[in-house]
């Protein structure tokens, strides 16, 4: 268990450097990455919020998240908690935003993991919130 939560801190290390060269090794080929559709993320990059492949995962965390979360990102981690080959995440990150605004968000993610690898990452976070601060001062595009 111990190892699985390492393995996990370090990709989020990895998914902090921007770097796909660094980012791809921790995922299966096949890995899934959903979060709740609709998402303002998703909403505002035009991405999809259900994540399939390495090279999907790899590309929106080394590209496209800082096109929207574009300075002072930081994440405030609550804790890791791991059970076999689940790891569960409890974080807040903020951010200044494309246009401006700020950004604060609670997120709880569940990673698991299969032969020391990611395979799967279920992402929840506060949609309304994360819709008031990407989207404040005009409606957003699912209102």
């Amino acid at each position: 268990m111990t190892e699985n939560r390492d393995r996990v801190k370090a990709a989020w290390r990895a998914f902090a450097s921007h770097d796909a060269a660094e980012i791809a090794p921790f995922f299966t080929s096949d890995a899934e990455w959903l979060a709740p559709a609709g998402n303002a993320t998703a909403v505002a990059l035009a991405a999809p919020s259900h994540m399939v492949g390495r090279d999907a995962i790899t590309h929106f965390l080394a590209h496209d998240f800082g096109r929207l979360f574009v300075r002072d990102v930081a994440v405030d981690f609550r804790g890791f908690y791991a059970d076999g080959n689940r790891v569960i995440v409890e974080e807040t990150m903020s951010a200044t935003l494309a246009n401006g605004n700020s950004y604060t968000n609670d997120y709880c993610f569940v990673f698991e993991l299969r032969d020391g690898l990611i395979h799967r990452v279920r992402e929840y976070m506060d949609t309304a919130r994360g819709h008031r601060d990407v989207f404040a001062g005009r409606a957003s595009p699912t209102t």
